[in-house]
């Protein structure tokens, strides 16, 4: 039967593979030591850092020296670039405080929706960050969440403004001075400089 003749066969190959390790034949791939490879590493980091960086106008942006230095000026500088915002939230996410940045590009989205999508939108927003079990809950204080709560059952464009000044003040001080001195960053920036004096 076709049946027996195959796992015969399969069988067979796994006494064969058997034996070339018994051998000693078979060698694993030598590892790196972790960050040995930099262009990877930063690849990893920061995806498409060589082909350019895609934007949400679908436009190919290139990351230069001179941009990600001008996020070392302020926090301010740092969001209002699309791939400033993409090393931050990867930064972030390492630190185990991404919900920060999200809620923060929640709200600046939220600002430019129509009146008519702010109901929907505020609900989102306030069960996503705001409530007290939410998922990705931002670190803000009891009365601020309950303010933060009553705005959001009567959404306007501003309702989430107080809650958003707080995160931004928590990340200006607290997460954007650890994203400057992180290896990320400075991995990047010595890149990128490297890149450009060749």
């Amino acid at each position: 039967m076709p049946g027996f003749f195959f796992s015969n066969n399969m069988t067979e190959l796994n006494r064969k593979e058997d034996c070339k390790l018994a051998e000693g034949r078979i060698y694993k791939k030598k590892q790196k030591p972790f960050g040995a490879d930099l262009k990877n590493y930063l690849k990893c980091m920061v995806p498409h850092i060589e082909s350019g960086i895609k934007t949400s106008n679908s436009r190919n942006v290139r990351l230069s020296a001179e941009e990600v230095i001008q996020w070392s000026q302020s926090l301010e500088k740092l969001l209002a670039s699309q791939s400033g915002q993409g090393v931050f939230r990867e930064f972030l996410k390492s630190e185990f405080s991404e919900e920060n940045i999200e809620f923060w590009l929640a709200c600046e989205d939220y600002k430019k929706t129509k009146s008519d999508h702010l109901h929907g939108k505020a609900e989102r927003i306030y069960e996503e960050f705001v409530q007290s079990d939410a998922i990705k809950q931002i670190n803000i204080d009891y009365q601020m969440r309950e303010a933060t709560a009553k705005r959001a059952q009567d959404p306007t464009h501003t309702s989430f403004d107080e809650a958003q000044k707080t995160v931004y003040i928590l990340m200006e001080r607290d997460s954007y001075p650890r994203f400057l001195k992180s290896k990320a960053y400075l991995n990047l920036l010595n890149q990128l400089q490297t890149n450009t004096s060749k």
